[in-house]
């Protein structure tokens, strides 16, 4: 503990009853949580398997367990849980598959599946695609604060309300039939849970016996109560939070929950951070000024000791062609004056709509760029195909990802075969998988497209039979029957193209090996399924590139990191 500061060492070893960790920007917040996970392992007497940490991206969690790893011995730390919210919530539901109405091998919608089957849903209605995302966002926004269809129904004011309401209504029904759940239900399910089942939150509340939270002013109103009835009477929590440092509102977070602590936990005890390791004097003052017309949960002020550093400059530009000119004019000069590598340089604005005039001048002196918020490694159609079979194989109920896949390659299944089946499964309330070998579709199919649909439900059933034993030679056999490699080349641009395509399909099943690697029992197929869906979603909120690049990112996307030079 003797590179921590006062206030950050009173943090570590304050145990008696919950904890807010006030941490300004640059404070060294992420040093105190690793730190305390120490101290209550070696001096609390917590075993690490009884203490949980959770924060919000992938990354925050990969550093806070690379540091943890630094103070513990690989012993010590065995048991440990670091991670997202949302993971959180998947294990929850993986170990209260029958409380929470799932079976083995759920799957979890991503965007697109939650898009394909609410444009499904509202089919009758002609609701176009800008009512189905409002309606999206709507569902959403009723899930973090812990409403229920039925509530939704009966607090609605007007028809569109009555129309989201009952679509809200249709979709929760859609995904119990799938056997689905959506990114919001992995934190909404266990809440539900952990409210109507006392013993199931009493062994919770015995396994998590000491819980972390990191950028609690980001939590909206789901994640506070999961974690309130996770805590439970004993208080045994840290939360690290700054309500200067809200900048989610816009999808679901609430900053008074910071307020909320005190009501909800009346022993809690606050400690600030405000010396700043991060910002110069300058920076620092001139933040504080703006931040001083905040309304404020708990009053703090930030302070260095780096010094006044450079002056702070303020730039008037035409219009937006001659500011990006002028901000690429600069990284030259100050490349050629110090040597600073392109990825010291930041250029940070509201939305990346306003990204394009500084592209066009990046490139036109040849700078390399990056823009944060590109394509994610998941959203690439081969490797979407593969996780549609590997979903379909663990969930057979999963109608979205056999849609996707059932002419993928090309089966000769027509669009009437599939409206056919579709009409067929609703008037069943079955999956379209289930009902294919269903005797009473061959009264409305014809025989070529009903051996079709058999033949390839014949097939994946038996691919699914091995998977268990073999998850990773599963899905190597999985390709090789469908001769993927082959369809990529059909399907390809150019042989470049192609080559980059398959690559993505041999990195999945590398990202397949190393789970299966990772778990000394080795991962089930559906776990797994299960680990990369949730990857899928967190990694599109939290991407990393490397390289020497000029960054260009949103200034949400750019909060908790650092750069050199930094043009707003």
């Amino acid at each position: 503990m003797n590179d921590l500061n006062p206030r950050q060492r009173e943090a570590v070893r304050h145990l008696d009853g919950p904890l807010l960790v006030l941490a300004g920007a640059g404070s060294g917040k992420t040093r105190v949580i690793t730190a305390k996970i120490a101290h209550l392992i070696e001096h609390g007497g917590v075993a690490a398997r009884h203490i949980t940490a959770v924060t919000f991206t992938n990354k925050a969690a990969r550093e806070m367990k690379g540091r943890v790893g630094k103070l513990l011995d690989a012993e010590a730390g065995r048991g440990l849980s670091i991670s997202t919210f949302h993971t959180l919530g998947l294990n929850i539901l993986r170990r209260e598959l029958k409380a929470a109405g799932l079976r083995a091998g759920f799957s979890i919608f991503d965007e697109q599946d939650v898009e394909q089957l609410l444009r499904e849903l509202a089919k009758k209605n002609e609701a176009d695609k800008d009512t189905l995302q409002r309606a999206r966002w709507q569902i959403s926004a009723w899930k973090n604060d812990l409403i229920d269809p039925d509530t939704a129904l009966s607090n609605a004011t007007d028809d569109f309300g009555g129309f989201y309401a009952a679509l809200y209504g249709a979709y929760q029904r859609a995904l119990r039939v799938y056997n689905a759940v959506d990114f919001d239900d992995l934190i909404l399910l266990p809440v539900s849970l952990l409210r109507t089942e006392p013993a199931l939150r009493e062994r919770w509340q015995n396994r998590i016996r000491y819980l972390l939270v990191d950028e609690y002013q980001d939590t909206n109103g789901a994640q506070y109560e999961l974690v309130k009835l996770l805590v439970g009477v004993r208080g045994a929590l840290t939360v690290v939070g700054d309500d200067d440092q809200s900048i989610y509102a816009w999808r679901g977070a609430r900053p008074e929950n910071l307020a909320r602590l005190r009501d909800d936990f009346p022993r809690l005890h606050v400690i600030k951070l405000e010396q700043n390791y991060r910002s110069t004097g300058r920076i620092l003052r001139a933040a504080n000024t703006l931040i001083a017309n905040n309304e404020h949960v708990f009053e703090k002020r930030l302070w260095s000791e780096l010094g006044p550093g450079e002056l702070l400059r303020v730039v008037n530009c035409r219009d937006e062609e001659d500011e990006a000119e002028r901000v690429i004019s600069e990284i030259i000069q100050q490349r050629f004056n110090s040597g600073a590598p392109y990825s010291s340089f930041a250029i940070l604005y509201r939305g990346n709509h306003q990204a394009r005039p500084f592209e066009k001048a990046l490139r036109t002196q040849n700078i390399p760029y990056f823009i944060s918020g590109g394509t994610s490694f998941f959203s690439r159609s081969e490797v979407k195909d593969v996780m549609a079979y590997l979903r379909l194989i663990v969930n057979p109920d999963d109608d979205s990802a056999f849609l996707r896949i059932v002419n993928t390659p090309r089966r000769e299944i027509g669009t009437s075969t599939l409206e056919t089946l579709s009409h067929y499964a609703a008037e069943r309330r079955c999956s379209l998988f289930q009902a294919i070998d269903e005797l009473a579709l061959g009264e409305r199919l014809k025989a070529r497209p009903l051996s079709r649909l058999r033949e390839f439900s014949a097939w994946l059933s038996h691919i699914g039979r091995s998977s268990e034993d073999s998850p990773v030679d599963t899905v190597r056999q999985l390709l090789s029957d469908l001769d993927y490699r082959d369809w990529i080349d059909q399907t390809s641009g150019s042989d470049k193209a192609a080559e980059r395509r398959w690559e993505n399909v041999e990195d999945l099943i590398g990202w397949l090996e190393k789970l299966r690697a990772d778990e000394k029992r080795g991962e089930s197929l559906g776990h797994m399924v299960n680990h990369l869906s949730l990857m899928d979603i967190l990694e599109r909120q939290d991407e990393e590139e490397s390289g020497d690049r000029v960054v260009l990112m949103t200034l949400h996307g750019a909060k908790g990191l650092e750069f050199p030079h930094v043009f707003l």
